[in-house]
């Protein structure tokens, strides 16, 4: 199959880009795609419930988002901001930088608050190396004190942390926010657990590789970077007896759906997930042929991204197509503070 950048391209309407998430969380609009039967449905999120049934597992990525973005001063007084994206040893991290020329950057210095300062002390190609005046431990914690959410650039506002974070997130390491949990509520999860759905949970610290865009036409020359994950023992032997079963494994988010995938083994025929901590740079456009997720819960994905492409094998590419086209007809709200669908 000959893919090309230019394919999944579509043209959307600013103010259709959601700037801040429904109130509640669970009050978005759910669009739900019937992969067989081809048809269309709109509901809200917190019908969810009517949609699952009693044996379905839900699986959940909670990983936590950390506030990632720096804002500071450049030593001639004007603006600077930061995006942290990995610690590479106790005083130093890879982070997006883009507010001088890559030429000017080496020895570059930054104040931020609270007395934290930073140093440029290598360049890449769209990143920079910047060691901190602190280290370990007490980085961090100033990290957690003033830092601010990640949020996009298309978010033009600057959002609270609570909001771009799910409610059941737990392990410290992303740097966006697995988007489709973001919806989920006490009261959502409490009408799931009464139909007889089972909530499991793996771990994706969301890089780089999520959000980076594809520059190549050919997209299959499109280099993934790649994200840390954790799937344990207990989780998959409960995943791989329902799948055993015939009940359905729904993925919620595209990090999940990458790290099911990415864990796979055959044995006799079947396909069955496997324990690991480890990293993904799995890479899923049409053409994939899906082994372990039955249905998904998503976001709408920005155009000619990694996520609309997974979206897109999943669900097919004229199917998804009619699907965006009719929820900007239907003013749907989209991206990371957006509505949402399911994909059965």
């Amino acid at each position: 199959m000959n893919l090309k950048l230019s394919q999944f391209d579509f043209d959307l309407p600013k103010n259709l880009i959601a700037q801040k998430p429904a109130s509640p969380r669970d009050a978005c609009r759910l669009m739900i795609l019937d992969r067989k039967n081809k048809t269309i449905q709109h509901d809200q999120f917190y019908n969810l419930d009517q949609y699952l049934k009693r044996g379905d597992v839900l699986v959940l990525n909670d990983s936590k988002v950390l506030p990632a973005r720096l804002l500071g001063k450049k030593e001639t007084g004007g603006k600077a901001e930061i995006l942290l994206l990995k610690q590479l040893t106790g005083n130093a991290w890879e982070c997006l930088v883009g507010f001088v020329p890559i030429k000017k950057q080496l020895d570059f210095k930054i104040n931020f608050r609270e007395n934290l300062k930073g140093k440029i002390i290598q360049r890449n190609l769209d990143t920079a190396l910047i060691k901190f005046n602190l280290s370990g431990g007490k980085l961090m914690k100033k990290i957690l004190k003033i830092g601010q959410a990640p949020t996009p650039p298309y978010i033009k506002r600057m959002a609270k942390r609570e909001e771009y974070q799910t409610i059941y997130a737990k392990k410290l390491g992303s740097i966006a926010a697995p988007t489709a949990g973001l919806h989920f509520t006490k009261k959502v999860f409490q009408k799931l657990k009464n139909k007889g759905v089972q909530i499991k949970y793996i771990t994706l610290h969301v890089g780089l590789g999520t959000f980076q865009p594809v520059k190549t036409e050919d997209i299959k020359k499109h280099p993934m970077h790649s994200e840390y994950f954790h799937l344990n023992n207990k989780t998959c032997k409960h995943l791989n007896i329902a799948k055993k079963q015939g009940r359905r494994i729904i993925a919620v988010g595209t990090t999940v759906v990458r790290t099911l995938e990415h864990s796979i083994k055959k044995i006799h025929n079947s396909y069955f997930i496997i324990p690991s901590s480890n990293y993904t740079s799995i890479f899923i456009y049409p053409g994939y042929k899906f082994k372990f997720v039955d249905a998904m819960i998503t976001n709408f994905h920005v155009p000619k991204s990694t996520l609309i492409m997974l979206v897109s094998a999943f669900a097919g590419k004229k199917f998804i197509d009619k699907a965006y086209q009719t929820a900007i007809k239907k003013k749907y709200r989209f991206y990371s503070f957006g509505d949402c669908m399911l994909i059965e």
